[in-house]
């Protein structure tokens, strides 16, 4: 019968209990030793970022096809033909800045390290680096050959272990982890503005017409007009709905400091209880300031984050 050791294949020995031959540690409290996090930061953190997933990449330009057809009806349909000049210039205005700033997210999002583990670093000679005492013991990644800093976990599409991993979104193409969860937390947001704001645009445009004939209140047929205002009132509520609902989760998320996958493994929480505030500092950087709702700005976290590996 194989002993404890035998069973815990993520586990790496220190070299202290190679000689031991007994798996009792394997079972005993866990201890903790802090690792700075540069250690565990990937190379590519500062690089370019992107995940060459097929399906994801499909989800991603469906996203910019329909932002931009909303663009298209909003301008040319509702907004051009306009008789009203400032209606036209301040409704034109708030919704391409809400728009560019929503692409702009998705972009962040998509292209930014979400926090990925440096994949293959679980060697021997790496382990004994760590100085580990006898009876100590590192968890290792048996997927991506990486060592699992506390609160990482496995991507099967991103193939990296990802810190504070939430979960992985398509329509992001990306994984979203400690790196960039600010960005895709600006992304739903601003999406569900430009939806909101082309919902009340779509009513108020039908009443005019009803008003007034339809043939005036576009440069579009009647039936052409029709169509395209009613397929945009029907993309607006579906995606206001959906990003309204991932943006109260994310902040829930953030503000409670669990992750949407150790909320689904309801795994026991072993890190320091902080604020809501000191939370969604950590995420949006600190101290508060219009920055939080930039995508251009990169949050500052100020001192480094002490990581844990379980031992």
């Amino acid at each position: 019968m194989k002993s404890p050791v035998h069973r815990c294949r993520d586990v790496e020995h220190s070299r202290g209990q190679a000689g031991t031959g007994t798996g009792g540690t394997c079972l005993q409290t866990e201890q903790r030793i802090p690792i700075s996090k540069d250690v565990i930061t990937s190379s590519s953190a500062s690089a370019m970022w992107f995940i060459r997933d097929a399906c994801g990449i499909v989800c991603a330009v469906i996203t910019w096809l329909l932002v931009l057809y909303a663009e298209f009806v909003v301008l040319f349909v509702m907004l051009l033909p306009s008789k009203n000049l400032t209606y036209s210039i301040v409704n034109g205005t708030l919704f391409n800045t809400l728009a560019f700033l929503a692409l702009a997210s998705h972009l962040r999002a998509m292209c930014t390290d979400p926090g990925a583990v440096p994949k293959g670093n679980a060697t021997k000679e790496y382990i004994e680096s760590l100085q580990l005492k006898p009876g100590q013991v590192v968890y290792k990644c048996p997927k991506c050959c990486s060592i699992k800093p506390d609160r990482a976990h496995h991507c099967s599409v991103c193939k990296r272990c990802i810190r504070k991993m939430d979960h992985h979104c398509p329509w992001v193409n990306n994984c979203v982890g400690e790196n960039n969860q600010k960005y895709f937390v600006l992304f739903t947001m601003y999406i569900a503005l430009i939806s909101l704001h082309s919902l009340l645009m779509v009513v108020f445009h039908f009443l005019y017409c009803f008003e007034d004939d339809w043939t005036k209140c576009s440069s579009f047929s009647p039936p052409a007009t029709v169509i395209l205002l009613i397929l945009l009132c029907f993309e607006g509520l579906l995606f206001l709905i959906f990003t309204s609902v991932m943006f109260g989760t994310q902040v829930h998320s953030i503000c409670t400091d669990e992750t949407g996958i150790e909320q689904l493994k309801k795994e026991e929480r072993r890190w320091a209880k902080k604020t809501k505030w000191m939370n969604m500092r950590a995420v949006f950087g600190h101290p508060f300031s219009l920055l939080w709702f930039s995508p251009f700005s990169t949050p500052d976290h100020g001192k480094a984050e002490t990581y844990q590996y379980v031992v």
